[in-house]
């Protein structure tokens, strides 16, 4: 969706995000706008709080400070209600998260069937056809440990776009996966980003970031030091921490 002369319409914005634990600052006063459309990678060493930051964005973390808003919903506002900020922002975790008593398909089924209250004929079409997306409709009755890493990977996708969210946030999905299986999420991933699915990713996976990304943040130490189109912040970083930070994982 666009607005006025064609501009992609804001649909998360984040005002002066801050995120402590105990004394140690994790995420400091952190600002940024995001839009519909978009694919955003957050890059940055171990440690700089880039799952915080995107936790925060469904209040998985909840912040310590400062604001989130989906298109002009306050997201950290009281009245704000969990449930349905997390229909429209998802998340896909490291680990899946899958449980392990449920096949596929009935992973992918739960969440439309409690939360929407959605009838099981019409969810259990729309998973069969998630699952077919994500290239396994081969295995709807399998269960989590009858699968690999990268399988469990996109059933963990299937299931959240199963709720028809506005956003996908990616923590590091392909970080605990075996390097022959990365690909095979990476592609499901650059195939949601073709189609216009928004999405805001902390990957260090340089070429799905080249081939799938608008901009790359680079937070470090719990402040965004640059923030550029991919090929900017890639092949002319800005920031001297940036080109120490890429010279490591190029």
């Amino acid at each position: 969706m666009t607005g006025k002369n064609n501009k992609p319409e804001q649909i998360l914005r984040v005002e002066n995000l801050s995120k402590s634990f105990g004394d140690l600052k994790v995420l400091k006063s952190i600002s940024k706008t995001f839009y519909e459309g978009e694919v955003v990678s957050i890059m940055g060493p171990s440690g700089s709080g880039k799952s915080t930051f995107i936790r925060c964005l469904n209040r998985i973390e909840e912040p310590s400070g400062g604001k989130v808003y989906f298109r002009d919903a306050e997201v950290t506002g009281r009245e704000a209600k969990l449930s349905v900020i997390r229909r429209d922002i998802g998340m896909v975790f490291q680990n899946f998260g899958l449980f392990p008593h449920l096949t596929a398909l009935e992973n992918v089924m739960l969440a439309p069937m409690k939360v929407k209250k959605e009838s099981k004929v019409i969810v259990k079409e729309n998973a069969l056809a998630l699952l077919k997306r994500v290239g396994l409709e081969d295995k709807s009755d399998s269960y989590p440990e009858q699968l690999s890493g990268g399988q469990q990977q996109r059933v963990a996708i299937a299931r959240s776009l199963a709720m028809n969210p506005k956003v996908l946030l990616f923590d590091e999905p392909t970080s605990a996966l075996d390097p022959e299986m990365v690909r095979e999420v990476l592609d499901v991933m650059l195939g949601l980003a073709k189609d216009g699915m928004t999405m805001i990713v902390v990957s260090h996976e340089i070429n799905f970031i080249r081939e799938a990304s608008s901009r790359i943040l680079v937070l470090v130490d719990g402040e965004i030091i640059e923030d550029g189109s991919s090929k900017d912040v890639i092949e002319n970083p800005a920031h001297p921490r940036t080109k120490e930070f890429l010279g490591k994982i190029i």
